[in-house]
This record gives C-alpha cells, sequence and structure tokens, in this order.
C-alpha cells in the first residue's frame, strides 16, 4: 500500500508521441483538404483527392504485417509521408483531366487521355520514392529500428496508392462528372 506503477522510458515516449500524432493528423487532413478545395473549388474535387488516404493504409498496414513490424511513431509518421505523395499523385491526375475537359473533351475521353498521360510521371514519383527506401526497409542493422517502420510504411503505401491513383481514380472521376463538369 501507498506504491503506484507508471510505466517510462520508450513506452511513455511512444504514448506522449502518438497522443500528438492524433492531434497533429487531423488538423493536417483538414488543412490539406482546405487548400484541395482551394486549389480546385469545388468540394467533390477535394473529396475525392484526400479520399485516396485510406488507400495508402492497405499497403502500408500490409508491409507492417507482412515485415512483423508494430505501429510506432517512426511507422505513424510514415502513413503522413505516403499520404503526402498520394495527394500529390492525385491533384497530379485530376488537374489533368481538367485541363482536357477545358479543351473542350468529354469527361469520359479525358479521363482516358489524363490516364494515360499522367502514367509516367506517377509511377516515376512512385517508383522514386519506393525504390529510394527499399534498402532502409529490407535494413536489419543498427538504427533500423527507427528507419524501417518508417520505410516499409512508405514503401507498402506507394503500392497501394498508385494502384488506387491509377485505377480507381479515373474510375471515380469519370462515374461523378459523367453527366456534368467538374469545373
Amino acid at each position: 500500500q501507498g506504491y503506484t506503477m507508471t510505466w517510462g522510458g520508450q513506452f511513455e515516449n511512444q504514448e506522449r508521441a502518438m497522443k500528438r500524432l492524433s492531434i497533429i493528423v487531423p488538423l493536417s487532413v483538414l488543412g490539406i483538404f482546405v487548400l484541395l478545395f482551394w486549389t480546385f473549388k469545388s468540394m467533390k474535387l477535394a473529396t475525392l483527392v484526400i479520399g485516396l488516404i485510406p488507400f495508402t493504409w492497405i499497403g502500408g498496414l500490409s508491409g507492417l504485417a507482412l515485415s512483423g513490424l508494430h505501429l510506432s511513431v517512426s511507422s505513424a509518421v510514415g502513413f503522413i509521408a505516403v499520404a503526402g505523395i498520394s495527394v500529390q499523385n492525385g491533384v497530379i491526375m485530376v488537374e489533368q483531366f481538367i485541363a482536357s475537359i477545358r479543351y473542350g473533351k468529354t469527361v469520359n475521353e479525358s479521363v482516358l487521355e489524363g490516364a494515360k498521360l499522367r502514367l509516367r510521371p506517377i509511377l516515376m514519383t512512385a517508383l522514386m520514392a519506393g525504390l529510394g527506401l527499399l534498402p532502409a526497409a529490407l535494413s536489419h542493422g543498427i538504427g533500423s529500428e527507427t528507419q524501417r517502420p518508417f520505410a516499409v510504411v512508405i514503401v507498402g503505401g506507394i503500392v497501394s496508392a498508385t494502384f488506387f491513383t491509377l485505377v480507381l481514380l479515373p474510375l471515380v472521376f469519370n462515374a461523378w462528372f459523367k453527366d456534368a463538369s467538374p469545373k
């Protein structure tokens, strides 16, 4: 009686960092949404691009599971980074669709042409990030306990984000704007 037990050290630091991230991440996503809305002047387009973020989680969580790693502060930061890449690729794709529509093409033609034109830049972004971090994702040496979860999340998240940007984004864009122009 009179004694208490508290967890300290690395566990305590991780709990504190995760608590901060639980506030910072939603605020960041909200800020990104506002910037997307400001860019596109459309709630639908901003929602479409920001809607790609959960699909990065598929690859990131799969990468963590396959490598036997757990969610940590380092992997959480990796999720933030890969979400940014996903949003960037979504903006690249949607801007191409809108540009084609402005030049008088139908939504369907714009989606087909835009997907073809933006395939290479999106794949280059994904390959650069994925292949650049692959050595860190596969490392087991000194310091890998912090860099490995970060890299594994980004490499896995890039795979799923790229796939869904190239396949799902054009399909949803075409379905949402088939009858009406996005602008």
